[in-house]
C-alpha cells in the first residue's frame, strides 16, 4: 500500500502486543518505514527478541513490557515514547486474549479476563497515549476482528469484547475529531499468530502436521483460499494511520481475505 520506505520518518509508533503476531508485523512494517517503534509485550523475553529483529533490519525500536490491563504499563510505555523519541504520533492495540465457551461455560473470571485485556487494556493505552497523540495530531488503530460482526460458536466473551472495540472505536472517532486525531479499528480474519496455532492444536492432534493442515482447512473458508500474515496486517495499519488516509476516522476496515463477504451457505449444484 505504502510505496515510500520512509513515510514514517519522524514519527514514533506504540505497539501494544507488539512482540508477537499481528502486532509484531504492525511493528516491523512501520519500523521498515522509518517509524521510531515502541514495541510492547507481556513479557521482557518475546519483546526483547522483536525489538532486535527490528534493529537487525535496519530499523530503531526500544522495548517495554508488563501486563496491559495495568494502568501502570500504559503511563511506563508512553513515557519510554517521549523520553527516548521525544514525542507519540501513533498507537496501535493489538493486544489481545482469546477464551473459548459460551454463556454458561465461561467462568465469571474469564469474562472478566478478556475484558481486562481485549478492553480495559485498550482504553489504558489510549487514556495514556492521547495527550501525546492529540499534540501530534496523529492517530490510534485498535486491533478487532471480524467476530465482532460474525461469531463462531462457543467464543462468547471473545466475540463480545471485540464488538466493544468497535464501539470504542466510533467513541474515539468521535470525540478526538477536534483535535485532529483520527481513530479506525481492523477486522482481521485467520492469521498466522501464536494465538490461531493454539487453537488449531486445540481442534486437532496437535502434532505439527496436524496443526498445518488445520490452519490450511480454516485458510479455504476465506474466499482468497488461505489465512494472512500478520505483515499483511501491518500494511493495513500503515495505511490508516498515514497521510493517504487523511479522511478516514471511525471505521472499520476488514483485512479478512474476503470471509465476510460472502454467505455461509452454496447454492446448490447445478445438474
Amino acid at each position: 500500500m505504502i510505496s515510500d520506505s520512509r513515510t514514517y520518518a519522524g514519527r514514533v509508533v506504540l505497539v501494544t502486543g507488539g512482540s508477537q503476531g499481528i502486532g509484531q508485523g504492525v511493528a516491523e512494517v512501520l519500523a521498515a518505514r522509518g517509524a521510531s517503534v515502541v514495541v510492547h509485550g507481556l513479557t521482557q523475553d518475546y519483546v526483547d527478541q522483536t525489538v532486535a529483529l527490528i534493529r537487525e533490519a535496519g530499523g530503531t525500536a526500544v522495548g517495554t513490557w508488563g501486563p496491559i490491563d495495568d494502568p501502570e504499563t500504559s503511563r511506563r510505555a508512553v513515557a519510554l515514547a517521549v523520553t527516548e523519541f521525544g514525542r507519540l504520533d501513533h498507537l496501535v492495540t493489538a493486544a489481545g486474549i482469546q477464551r473459548y465457551g459460551d454463556a454458561v461455560s465461561t467462568p465469571i473470571e474469564t469474562w472478566d479476563e478478556v475484558f481486562a485485556v481485549n478492553v480495559r487494556g485498550v482504553f489504558l493505552a489510549a487514556h495514556s497515549a492521547l495527550p501525546h497523540i492529540r499534540e501530534a495530531r496523529g492517530t490510534i488503530t485498535i486491533i478487532s476482528s471480524v467476530q465482532a460482526t460474525a461469531t463462531q460458536q462457543s467464543v462468547v466473551a471473545y466475540t463480545a469484547s471485540k464488538g466493544a472495540l468497535n464501539a470504542l472505536t466510533r467513541a474515539l472517532a468521535v470525540d478526538e475529531a477536534a483535535y485532529g486525531v483520527r481513530v479506525n479499528s481492523i477486522a482481521p480474519g485467520s492469521v498466522d499468530t501464536p494465538m490461531l496455532r493454539h487453537s488449531a492444536a486445540m481442534h486437532s492432534e496437535g502434532t505439527p502436521d496436524a496443526i498445518e493442515s488445520t490452519l490450511v482447512t480454516w485458510g479455504r473458508s476465506h474466499p482468497l483460499g488461505r489465512i494472512a500474515q500478520p505483515r499483511e496486517l501491518g500494511e493495513a495499519v500503515a495505511f490508516l494511520a498515514s497521510d493517504a488516509a487523511s479522511f478516514v476516522t471511525g471505521t472499520e476496515l476488514r483485512v479478512d481475505g474476503g470471509l465476510l463477504a460472502q454467505l455461509g451457505a452454496a447454492l446448490p449444484a447445478k445438474d
